[in-house]
Formats: C-alpha cells, structure tokens, sequence
C-alpha cells in the first residue's frame, strides 16, 4: 500500500535555503516540494496532511558521535539503544552513528557483531557504526577494508586511556595509510593519554581527588599536542583526519592552521564545550562529577573560540558524545578518585534545542544550524543525500519544530534513562514537535508514537566531505 503525506505552510530551513514550502512525502521519501502557495503545492494529495503552519520544517537530526551501552570503568553507559534512539527523536535526532568497539585480542568483526546484537530490533530511529580500532595489527588492517566495503567507513582511535583504547604513534600511522588507500576516515581522540596519567598520578599523590581536578590534569596543551601529532601523522600517511570533541582554543588553533595549509582535517565539538565550563566541574558536594568527560569541560573563555570556529567552518560538526552514567551508583564511583569517575555526559536529547537557541542568541544563522547538526554530519559519514536534508528522494526523516515554544531542560521531563540533567534548569526557546522517521510518525505533537525496532541499520558510503 503507497502512503502519501504533506506537510503545508512551514518554513523549511535546509543546510542552504529557507522558502516556505509545501513537502510531499511518498512511501517514506521526500517526492518533492514546492513553495506554499503555487498551484503545485495546492495540487498535492495525500492520505495525511500535517500543519506546519508558524513552524519550521527541517531535516531530522544526525548525530554521529553516540555511545549506546558503552562498557567504561566498570560499569555501563545508561542508557540502551532502545531508550538512547527514543530521546533521540524526542530531541529531533532521526540518524545516529554509534561506536562498535574492538577489544584487544579479538577482531573488528567481532566487535562489530556484538553491537549489531545490541541494536538490532531495538532502534526508534536509523543508526549506523563506526569502529573504534583498539588492537592494530596485519589482521586489523585487513578487515578495515572489508569493513569499508561494506558501509563501516569510518575507525576511531585513542590517544587517551593507556591499557584501554590507546593506540601509540606506530598504530595509528599504520591504520592511517591503510585508510588512505581503502577510503576510511580516521576518527581521534586526541589527548596525551601517557603524559595525562603522569598527571593524575601526581594529583592524587597530593591528595587533590575532586571531580574539578579531572579537568586540570587533562590540560588544554595536552590536547593541542596531540592535535598537532594526529594532524602531522595524518599528513604523512596522506590520509583525512577527523577530530572528535574538540575542547579547547589550542588545539582549534592546530585544525586551523591544518586547513589553512589545504590539508583534508576536519573537527567536531559539542554542546557541554559550547554551554558548560570548569564551573560546572567545580559544583560542590562532588556535583561535579556529573560534568566528567574527556576531553574535559574548559573554562569559559574557550566558547568563543569554538563559536567562532563553527562560524568560520574550522569547525564542521556539532555531535554529543552522548555517554550517560547516572550520578547515583554510577558517577559516584569516583567519590575519593576522580580519575574513577566514568568519562561521559547525557545529550542526545538537548543538540537540536540548544543549537536553536544559539541562532535565537546571534552565535549562527539557520540555516548554519542544520549544517552542523544535520546536512555536514550526514556528508561527512556517506549519508548523504540520504539523511540530512530535505530534497526529492532522500529520507522523510523530517522534523516540525516549533521556534517560539520554550522549555526548561531537567531531569524530570527529559526522555535519556539518565538520572540527572546536563542543562539542568536551563530556559530555552524552541522545541520539537513532530517527528518522522523514513515518513513515519515517531513523536507526534509531543506525543511517542514509534517503537523498537522501526529504526534500521544504515550502511554508509565514504567521507562525501574532503576537499
């Protein structure tokens, strides 16, 4: 059975224009739009019309940097793909791209195989995989291209966590020339992990065992550095280069000076660096924890830095890093030993809504907001045009957003299976309202109505980004 839909008298705000316009949606894809009031916006006819009328239509969210169900420190991420997807659409997210995770010893194909069991059948909204590479070796290598070729395009590795994630300089130039012969992108986080744990260790020796100090040991420099050695590595393997959760002046500097040189580098932030500091870190009574994450939290003066990056298109990605653990039981089992305190913010649910009001407060247009939230994520991991826009034949992965509605962001009322709020009290301008999902209603008027399952493993082509 063929199922029609229009959507009448939005604004449809895209990664390039605005025009209110009508959308027609046909066997959950775009058929085509026309602007409101033409006869060919009047000659539309469908099974279910949606007024949009004082809204925005736009692209449903892509969010590639989520961590569902991640095991880290003893315990794991809170939230499932069930619950992580359904906050997802509640926050106007329609696509997200986890991290798969190799453990040392074992192959990327087992690790893949492992988070597709977790997520198969449990989705309420499209997701694919990244890889993150823990164990470089000849066999490693070799499954990155059969990983590429079937639509795993992109591999993260670590500068950070020593016995855990990291990878040495050795490892990560290998994993880089062997991307930049199969088409892979490699994903890094890039802090001095070894010149950090020197730190830590000599922290704690002084008996400075606040969650605050996770963010002074983890120091800006050592992110710059290692910046600096991710970006020259990337250049001798003559491979691209994307870096995740970029924190800190410095080490935009290192990316800006990377671009200007016409290398193929690219960065993401997040909204913990575009709207939290090291005040957060600093809450009494170890409410500080609730802040822990790596990269860290920077003090204040560090956001103008990264809204002028997002301007400036030095940065290209707004992502979340979505990686909750609950403050009780969880967060709490770093009381004494910050460095105990597991590593991750909830957010998949507050991107859109805070992006939005950053247009309302003049940091950037519109149209710019779906950029970095939408049409570059879904360009830069091989969904476009498939994701990230609204043009004839992509996905009707649509969202009617209500620009005027305010809301106060709290755990009370938030959908992440996360005991405490990031944004906690925080007054904002913007909500969504309506969700599609491949044309498929998933939030209806404020209301759920998708379920387990309806999302579906998107394979992914490669970077649609380098220049």
């Amino acid at each position: 059975m063929s199922s029609r839909t229009v959507i009448r008298g939005g604004l449809v705000v895209t990664a390039s224009d605005e025009i209110h316009a009508d959308v027609l949606i046909e066997d959950g894809r775009i058929a085509a739009l026309a602007a409101s009031t033409t006869p060919a916006a009047a000659a539309f006819t469908a099974d279910r019309t949606i007024d949009a009328t004082g809204k925005y239509v736009i692209p449903g969210g892509v969010d590639a940097h989520t961590h569902m169900e991640l095991p880290f420190g003893g315990t794991f991420a809170s939230d499932t793909f069930e619950t992580g997807t359904r906050a997802a659409a509640w926050g106007g997210t329609t696509t997200i791209v986890d991290f798969a995770v190799q453990s040392v010893g074992h192959s990327l194909r087992h690790g893949l195989d492992a988070w597709h069991a977790k997520a198969e059948g449990n989705c309420a909204i499209d997701y694919g995989f990244h890889m993150i590479v823990s164990d470089v070796n000849q066999e490693t290598l070799k499954e990155m291209d059969l990983l590429v070729e079937e639509g795993v395009t992109s591999f993260k590795q670590f500068m950070a966590y020593p016995g855990v994630f990291y990878s040495d300089d050795g490892q990560i130039l290998r994993a880089m020339q062997r991307s930049a012969g199969n088409g892979g992108l490699i994903m890094m986080h890039a802090e001095n992990g070894i010149a950090i744990d020197v730190l830590v260790e000599q922290a704690l020796a002084r008996g400075e065992t606040d969650p605050r100090f996770h963010g002074e040991v983890r120091k800006a420099l050592l992110e710059a550095e290692a910046t600096h050695r991710a970006i020259r590595l990337a250049q001798v393997a003559g491979a691209p280069l994307y870096v995740v959760h970029v924190s800190a002046t410095e080490a935009l500097a290192e990316l800006t000076r990377a671009r200007d040189e016409g290398l193929n580098v690219f960065g993401e932030t997040c909204p913990q660096y575009l709207f939290l500091s090291t005040d957060n870190l600093a809450e009494p009574d170890f409410e500080g924890a609730k802040y822990v994450c790596s990269t860290p939290l920077r003090p204040k003066e560090h956001q103008a830095a990264l809204w002028r990056g997002l301007r400036t298109n030095d940065l290209q990605v707004v992502s979340t890093d979505h990686c909750p653990f609950c403050f009780t039981g969880q967060k709490e089992l770093g009381r004494g030993d910050f460095s105990r305190i597991p590593n991750g913010l909830p957010g998949v649910e507050n991107r859109m809504d805070l992006l939005h009001q950053a247009v309302l407060d003049g940091r950037i247009s519109r149209c710019r907001w779906i950029e970095i939230a939408c049409a570059t994520p879904a360009r830069m991991f091989g969904l476009y045009p498939k994701k990230g826009t609204l043009a004839p034949g992509a996905d009707a992965d649509v969202v009617i957003y209500d620009p005027h509605a305010e809301q106060v962001l709290s755990a009370e009322t938030h959908h992440m299976n996360v005991d405490y709020s990031a944004y906690e009290g925080r007054r904002i301008t913007g909500r969504v309202e309506t969700v599609l999902s491949r044309g498929v209603p998933v939030i209806t008027e404020r209301e759920y109505t998708g379920r387990a399952g309806h999302g579906v493993y998107t394979p992914r082509s490669t970077c649609q980004y380098l220049t």
